[in-house]
């Protein structure tokens, strides 16, 4: 295992740990009202944390070299065909999220803010986060490339992908302690941090189903019209 390696990995492990899943929803459960946000909030994180680690691990155990069998069926016309039609649709729907047209249309503003409630919503909460994020979290499939591709052995490389899920809730962890060291100092800053994420959520939401749609059209237009 090079430095570089460990590096690399470090650094898509910080990016991934900045999403709306691992950083703004865990910011909304830190200031929610009640004595137990500790307890609902580490259910949440450590629900998150297997979901990724056990995509992770399914990944590296030949997940993708069996989806890899059906190679031939995938590249056909028809599901490109498909694949340009899901693009377009998702680049659609995007608009019809975005929240400077729902002002315009003088549609009221929608603000995402997460349920709280017991373990069993914190589960289920944490696990809708996790395959909402499936299709975006890409500094994701990218460490488990770099590591599929390395010379790491299977006994290394799961460490290695529970070092990387680590990394990605160590932030919110931060502000967790944080929080609990300094409530009356640092409230007022996660509150405004926490208002501003519950403003622009839609948007940031709309962008990427936008990006996702443009690359999924683009990658089936190039193959039907200009291969």
């Amino acid at each position: 295992m090079t430095i570089g390696l460990l590096l690399a990995l470090a650094g898509l492990a910080i990016a991934d740990s900045t999403s709306f899943g691992t950083l703004g929803i865990p910011l909304f459960l830190l200031l929610a009202p009640g004595r137990s946000w500790v307890s609902r909030l580490l259910i949440y994180l450590a629900t998150v944390a297997v979901f990724y680690f056990l995509v992770g691990v399914a990944l590296m155990l030949g997940l993708s070299a069996a989806l890899e069998q059906f190679g031939d069926a995938l590249h056909s016309d028809p599901a490109r065909w498909a694949q340009l039609a899901i693009g377009v649709g998702l680049f659609a729907l995007s608009f019809r999220l975005d929240p400077k047209r729902r002002r315009k249309l003088g549609k009221p503003e929608r603000r995402f803010e997460p349920r709280v409630g017991g373990p069993r919503t914190m589960v289920l909460l944490g696990l809708t986060a996790g395959v909402l994020e499936l299709a975006t979290m890409v500094p994701y499939l990218a460490a488990i490339g770099l590591m599929t591709a390395s010379e790491l052995t299977a006994a290394q490389r799961v460490p290695t992908l529970a070092a990387y899920v680590l990394i990605m809730i160590v932030p919110t962890l931060v502000l967790m302690g944080l929080r609990g060291f300094a409530g009356s100092w640092a409230e007022p800053k996660l509150e405004r941090l926490r208002a501003w994420l519950a403003k622009h959520a839609e948007s940031a939401l709309s962008w990427t189903i936008a990006i996702v749609g443009f690359l999924l059209a683009r990658d089936a237009a190039f193959y039907l019209f200009f291969r």
